[in-house]
This record gives structure tokens, sequence and C-alpha cells, in this order.
């Protein structure tokens, strides 16, 4: 008997094979003329479904959406009682049917037509009246459903959406769309934050002690700033080096109590430390810090004339959710 695991690899395989059949059936001139119409489409592209097909379609719209593409997903019901109000002359419609018969689909198709809207259809037959009714036809058809009544729709809908995220893929390369134009759409997301979020975002104003500091000047500006570190800077504000909780801790235990009056804080910071920029992104800074045999919590932040602005925390940019 074949166990739970042995199953579902069974199960994974029907569905990758699926694909695979699939990349093989479409035809070039469909796919061609699919992105023609996409590419070119000047309004916004209206992607329509019943039941599983209607959830993978919404996901292919929203897919769409995000990475270059106009689109939103009518459910064929509510286009029937008002929805098709959105739908406007220069839009394209992608309609998922694995029968190609799907009452619903079938019954806008005539209202589509008349608002003269392209119509790409993915569908199981490729003999249906929806196919027949399209100006392109991408085949979605499978041997076989991974249900092993050959009944619930598991291969045919991930057949739909893969070729549904084949169609997003190309036209986000056609687009030439950038990892700064999909973050711009994805501001609250992890990969959005990793290409806007900034160091001048995150970063705290420089908490600064001159080289001639005494070792208690430190202890206070440390304790009072609540950074964890001091810069070490010129009159001028140019970063000479940074104390950190740690080489305080350090330098007392390596300084007998007499010596302590002449400790300043030129003895105690580290010279010429890493640094980063406001305008170094936050997710590089971070980079920065854990990237290297001893990862380090604080980071000085320089202008571009070496001048002291801010103090960065290991701590603020994991907040951050990078």
């Amino acid at each position: 008997m074949n166990t739970n695991h042995q199953r579902v690899s069974e199960i994974l395989k029907i569905e990758a094979d699926a694909i695979s059949r699939a990349a093989l059936n479409l035809e070039s001139g469909s796919v061609d003329s699919a992105i023609d119409l996409l590419s070119n489409c000047t309004g916004k592209v209206i992607v329509t479904g019943v039941g599983k097909s209607g959830v993978i379609a919404e996901k292919i719209a929203q897919t769409m959406t995000s990475t270059g593409t106009m689109a939103i997903f009518v459910h064929p019901t509510d286009a029937l009682h008002g929805g098709l109000g959105v739908v406007a002359i220069n839009d394209v419609v992608i309609a998922l049917s694995n029968s190609g018969e799907t009452d619903e689909i079938l019954a806008i198709v005539p209202t589509l037509k008349q608002r003269d809207v392209s119509i790409i259809s993915i569908v199981g037959n490729l003999d249906s009246t929806l196919a027949r009714q399209s100006d392109v036809v991408l085949d979605g058809s499978v041997d076989k459903e991974a249900c092993p009544l050959n009944l619930a729709p598991t291969a045919s809908t991930t057949v739909a959406l893969a070729i549904g995220d084949a169609l997003a893929m190309t036209l986000m390369e056609a687009k030439g769309l950038t990892a700064n134009d999909f973050a711009a759409n994805h501001p609250a997301g992890r990969l959005g934050k990793r290409l806007t979020l900034t160091v001048r975002d995150l970063m705290h104003p420089s908490p600064n002690v001159a080289a001639s500091a005494g070792w208690l000047e430190v202890v206070k500006a440390i304790s009072s700033n609540a950074l964890g570190a001091v810069n070490v800077v010129e009159n001028d504000s140019k970063l000479l080096g940074i104390v950190t909780d740690g080489d305080l801790r350090r330098t007392i235990e390596q300084t007998v109590p007499d010596a302590f009056s002449d400790l300043i804080a030129e003895n105690m910071m580290t010279a010429a430390p890493i640094t980063a920029s406001p305008k170094m992104l936050a997710f590089d800074a971070l980079r920065l810090m854990e990237d290297r045999p001893s990862q380090i919590s604080v980071l000085p932040v320089t202008d571009e004339h070496d001048k002291c602005v801010g103090l960065l925390r290991l701590h603020d940019v994991v907040r951050s959710g990078l």
C-alpha cells in the first residue's frame, strides 16, 4: 500500500507533468497573439472564471497588476448584473473555463463582442463554444486530474494558473519592469522594503563626543542616547571612530583604576570604523553588519563629506521587517 508521502508525491508529479505537457501543447502563434493583445492593451485586462477557475482567475489578475499590467477580476455572474460596466472598448478579457462551456461566461460573450473587446481563452477543450468565440485560444487541457476520481479540478486549475503566471511574467519582461518598479507596487512587503527603505529612514541623530572626552562623559553620552554607542568626531563633525558598549567595557577591564582619570574617548574608540551613507539601502547596511566574521550591531552614518550625521542600529533594521 502506498504511504501518504508516496501519494502526495504522485499527485505532485501528475500536476508537474500536466504543466510540462501544457508547455509543449501551447502553439507559438497563439502565445504570440495573446502577448501582442495584452502588451498593446491601452485599457485594462479583465480576468474571469467561475468556481475554482474563478479563484485562479483572481490570482492571475493580482499577479498581473503587481507586475505592471493593470488587471481586475470580474465574476461572470456579477458581470451579468451590472459588473459589465467596468468593461471598456480598449480592454482585453482573459476567460478561464476547462470545459469551455461555462454558462455564465458564455452569457457575457455577446456583450463583450458588442464592445469590440478581444477575448483570450484558457480552455481544456479547443473545440468548445468559448474557444470558437475567442480571438485567441490557449490550450490548457490535461490528460487527467490529480483527483483519484478524475473529477475535482486540480491539474487543470494548476495548468491554468501556470499559463496565467507565464503570461504575466512575459508581459513583465516585455514592459521592462525593474525591481524598483515592482517594489513600488509592494511598499509594505519585505521585497518592497528591501528595495526602497534607506538608512536615512531608520538612523538616529548622531550621538557625538570629542576625541578628548573623558571616559565618564562617554558613559553619560552612551546612557543618555540609549543607542549602545557614540560617534567620536572632530570639531567639524568628521568621523574619527566609534565607542560601543563593548569597547567601553573592554577598556575599563583593561585599565587600572589609577589610570581612569587619563582615559579619553580616543583611547577607547574603534578608529576608522565601517560606515553607511544615508542613501544606502537599509538592506545593504544589514548585509554590511551581518556578512562578516564578527558581526557589528551599530554603524556610524556619514555624508558625502565624511561628516557624521547619524547612527544606525541592527535592532532598528531588523525591527523594520527586512
